[in-house]
């Protein structure tokens, strides 16, 4: 997709979370280089391409904006108004075993909004992305509105690391909560293309722990929620992007107020 200054800040961000996604579609399945980065994590040849077809594409079409990248890390003013933030390939463990589970995020925070999105399925040829008020998904046949719903009853449950709110809240212990079991069915794909699949209406919710300001993977597929119109907070009802306080995207307030009050039970018995 050829960019120009002309182009809308959505425009930059579909085209910049493609060009990312084409480099993690052509070297999937090779044999790639792994640079380890902390205890049972690395990004590998992948990552580090994508993420520079990325910033390619932001550096044509908004030269002087600020970005924070998964690989690179942060350029730009310090305290620039508008900043990018670049996951590349949100999945690398599930990419480098030859599973096609991942996701390329790309989001704009205007100053404290995210007012920009976009999530690249790179094996489904889709994207889901966010102009701030507008959710849709792009494929082939162009764009349809994204529409949460309940009806899977599936959420998806992020349990790796770090985990700042244990033991007052693990994720794991969720999965067999007695209420969640009698409602829901846990899901693990470990990337957060999870969280755009609940603005899309193929998860009823996605709960995590974790500290979410500024965050290359959950900016994204946050800003796709809320333009979708599902019910987003922390893990203790707070605003996301404060904190350590994690994050449940739920579909609906009902889905949200029995996942938030299975939290708070948990914090409880802790307490």
């Amino acid at each position: 997709m050829s960019i120009t200054h002309g182009e809308s800040d959505a425009d930059v961000a579909v085209a910049a979370a493609q060009a990312g996604a084409a480099v993690v579609r052509d070297l999937y399945g090779g044999r790639l280089a792994r640079r380890p980065k902390s205890a049972g994590d690395f990004a590998t040849e992948a990552d580090v391409a994508a993420e520079q077809a990325i910033l390619d594409v932001l550096r044509a079409a908004r030269p002087h904006d600020a970005v924070t990248a998964e690989e690179s890390g942060r350029s730009g003013a310090e305290g620039a108004h508008r900043r990018w933030l670049v996951d590349p390939l949100c999945g690398t463990l599930n990419y480098a075993a030859r599973t096609m589970l991942v996701g390329v995020n790309v989001a704009l925070r205007t100053g404290t909004e995210v007012t920009a999105a976009a999530t690249a399925d790179p094996f489904a040829g889709e994207v889901f992305w966010t102009d701030g008020s507008r959710a849709r998904l792009r494929t082939d046949g162009g764009d349809e509105r994204l529409t949460p719903s309940a009806e899977s009853a599936l959420v998806d449950l992020n349990l790796d690391p770090p985990f700042p709110n244990a033991p007052g809240f693990q994720a794991v212990r969720l999965a067999a909560d007695p209420d969640f079991v009698e409602r829901f069915r846990p899901r693990v794909i470990s990337s957060t293309l999870a969280v755009a699949w609940v603005a899309a209406g193929r998860r009823a919710a996605y709960v995590t722990d974790g500290d979410l300001r500024d965050s290359v993977h959950f900016a994204a597929g946050i800003a796709l929620c809320r333009a979708a119109g599902c019910t987003v907070t922390g893990l203790h009802g707070e605003p996301v992007h404060t904190g350590a306080g994690g994050l449940i995207a739920a579909v609906d307030e009902q889905t949200h107020a029995a996942l938030l009050d299975m939290v708070e039970r948990q914090a409880t018995a802790r307490s």
